[in-house]
């Protein structure tokens, strides 16, 4: 009866409004509980009860009690929610539908749900992986959660779960467009093609590439310099700015690679057979000519112009590295035109090379770790392809045309669709200073220095060839984000005062639209397209999606593949490059899995050891043991399969400190 007592209600309202209140975000924890955090110091704890009526992420109102000297929080007001549509696995309890949501911070949930029209609830079943959305709020004055399933994406026990899953839960399409019956070259009449089939291109790319998008050529001329010529594949000669498929390929922005296979930007039918750059088959092309002189200084003489070639020879990166490394490869031997080509195309991108790293930014060579599957979706092995001489080849040869594109963009019209990088953070500048200059000494660098495209390079420079990489991982971290935008502004992270691509119109959408552009420079027209001031950050939202799309994936299989070398006690040598308070984040260099090494299994006594997360360091009792950039050997502790999550511990143990005499206890004290 006291529930119902209006006068109670009253008393307690009024207790309620007079407590002090605070806006802040949920933070869950896998215990029941969790904190309102309403700054980077400051939160209150959440007992299990009152977590029952918000959600991880949510942006709360609550009201602040004190209990035995204690803070809590209580959620009140719901300002935002924080999960709107996630992904999720069907549960049944008593028989009833309910979603268990697919989140580390939310997989002690599990939320009542109903299906959407269309979708029957019996054809469910415990495990299947659904999208669903939050319906009810128990702040928006809901009775409890309810949650409706609106899309089954696959069964339970199914093999590709990774891929499907990661791709729904990044909003992401999980196959490619559909292509036409036939396609026809739409380009204006005014852009006249050079005839190029004599010209032999050449390509290189992974032996399993089909969507070739770039052929190379190049001569040495007697005086060292070179005449270089880039063709790229051109699908814009067959897909109008009016077309639907632009329409299609704008909205997906770009190819997207996952671990195993791939979700092609544009139709295959297009991409890996009507513009792909095939072995003696004519192309439309847009192409690039520039002479590079011996030193690798790129000339002015750049022009742009479009062509109908073929290539000549369809390379491969292992083969042609082993030709250029060793004089012979078993399975390639080039013909003498060929070889000639191969050899000009090498000894360009040493010029190149050498100037870059002279003058511009290089970055350090790493693997690319490639996943080998089966034909039902488990993992073979995982291989570390190594960068050789032919991938740093098309690699040069792609910078070198881009830089060429960004030039000739910015001074044709000013716009384009460019990648920038804006350096150091403003806000960070004394940090970096304090972190390079010599304590108590004639500062080394200045503030003019480092804000200075020139400065800023030298800077990496001089970082990169430390023999730790202390410094310069710590320093990454005071940098800005690398940016896609139409304005022609300087390229920091690589030391390039302008960059656009243009070199894989196949795969991405921005070099689409400067392929229009370039097409509109070579005619001398008003360019049929022009990039808003929305595009970059469309575009800077895929590729956020596909990164971390690509990420989650590989977590998945490297989970799938890693779980028994616990019990295996297989060492690892890991790679620090991240540190927090609760431990240190490491990449094995063996695979490229990516691993957490908590703090409680370094040392036993967490009083001991401290993680400076500003400093990139880790000490035990005051003494320096490990910083950003340093490799360690591991053993993994535990590989989590439902949440994708691998623990690790160094090989080497951190003993308890000797106690001296005086403070070893008498057998008396035992």
């Amino acid at each position: 009866m006291f529930q119902d007592n209006p006068l109670l209600a009253q008393l307690k309202q009024q207790i309620q409004e007079n407590l002090p209140k605070k806006e802040g975000t949920i933070k869950a924890t896998e215990k029941g509980f969790g904190f309102l955090e309403v700054d980077a110091k400051t939160s209150f704890f959440i007992p299990p009860p009152q977590m029952k009526k918000c959600m991880h992420g949510d942006k709360v109102v609550a009201i602040i009690r004190t209990e035995n000297d204690r803070e809590l929080a209580e959620p009140q007001e719901l300002v935002e929610q924080g999960v709107t549509r996630f992904i999720g696995r069907v549960k049944r309890f008593k028989g009833r539908l309910n979603v268990t949501p697919d989140h580390p911070a939310l997989k002690k949930l599990s939320l009542k749900a109903k299906t959407q029209k269309g979708i029957k609830a019996d054809d469910l079943n415990e495990g299947d992986w659904v999208v669903a959305h939050v319906i009810n709020h128990p702040l928006k004055g809901d009775n409890g959660f309810l949650v409706e399933i609106s899309k089954k994406i696959t069964d339970g026990d199914d093999k590709i779960a990774p891929w499907w899953v990661t791709l729904a839960q990044n909003d992401l399409p999980n196959s490619e467009p559909t292509g036409l019956e036939s396609w026809e070259i739409k380009d204006d009449s005014a852009l006249e093609r050079t005839d190029l089939t004599a010209m032999p291109f050449v390509t290189i790319d992974g032996e399993s590439t089909k969507d070739m998008d770039d052929a190379l050529y190049a001569k040495k001329k007697d005086n060292g310099d070179f005449e270089v010529t880039i063709a790229i594949a051109d699908p814009t000669a067959y897909i109008t700015p009016e077309d639907e498929m632009d329409v299609v390929a704008r909205q997906r922005g770009y190819t997207i690679y996952l671990p195993g296979r791939n979700i092609p930007m544009l139709p295959r039918d297009l991409a890996d057979d009507v513009c792909s750059l095939i072995e003696n088959e004519l192309r439309p092309a847009l192409c690039c000519s520039v002479t590079v002189d011996k030193d690798g200084v790129i000339q002015d003489d750049i022009k742009f112009f479009a062509a109908t070639m073929k290539s000549h020879a369809r390379l491969a990166y292992q083969h042609v590295s082993d030709w250029l490394e060793t004089g012979s490869s078993e399975t390639w031997q080039p013909t003498d035109e060929i070889a000639t080509v191969v050899r000009d195309l090498y000894d360009f991108s040493l010029a190149r090379a050498a100037w870059r790293e002279n003058n511009a930014v290089v970055f350090p060579d790493r693997p690319d770790y490639r996943f080998e599957l089966s034909d039902d979706n488990d993992v073979i092995a995982i291989h570390a392809d190594s960068r050789r001489c032919a991938n740093r080849l098309v690699e040069e040869a792609m910078i070198t045309a881009n830089i060429c594109a960004g030039r000739t963009l910015k001074e044709a019209f000013g716009f384009g669709v460019f990648n920038t990088h804006a350096g150091f953070k403003p806000e960070k500048i004394k940090d970096v200073l304090e972190l390079v200059n010599p304590v108590n000494e004639e500062p080394i660098y200045t503030d003019e220095q480092i804000t200075s495209l020139e400065g800023f390079a030298a800077l990496r420079r001089d970082l990169g060839g430390l023999d730790s990489s202390y410094l310069d991982n710590r320093v990454r971290k005071y940098q800005a984000y690398s940016e896609v935008g139409n304005e022609p502004l300087p390229h920091y992270a690589m030391g390039l005062d302008v960059y656009a691509t243009w070199t894989s119109p196949i795969r991405k959408y921005g070099d689409m639209v400067n392929h229009r552009l370039l097409k509109a420079h070579i005619t001398q027209t008003e360019p049929t397209q022009k990039p808003d001031d929305v595009l970059g950050d469309e575009l800077a939202v895929h590729r956020k999606h596909h990164r971390m799309a690509e990420r989650t994936v590989g977590d998945w299989l490297y989970a799938r593949t890693l779980v028994n070398e616990p019990k295996n006690r297989t060492e690892f040598t890991a790679e620090i490059f991240d540190i927090n308070r609760a431990g240190m984040r490491a990449r094995l260099t063996e695979n490229g899995a990516a691993v957490f090494i908590p703090n409680s299994l370094i040392v036993s006594n967490k009083e001991r050891i401290v993680s400076n997360n500003e400093n990139g360091t880790v000490s035990i009792d005051k003494n320096l043991v490990y910083r950003l950039g340093d490799t360690l050997k591991v053993l993994l502790s535990d590989v989590n399969l439902e949440t994708r999550s691998i623990v690790a511990k160094p090989v080497e143990v951190f003993a308890e400190p000797a106690m001296a005499p005086e403070e070893k206890p008498s057998s008396n004290e035992v």
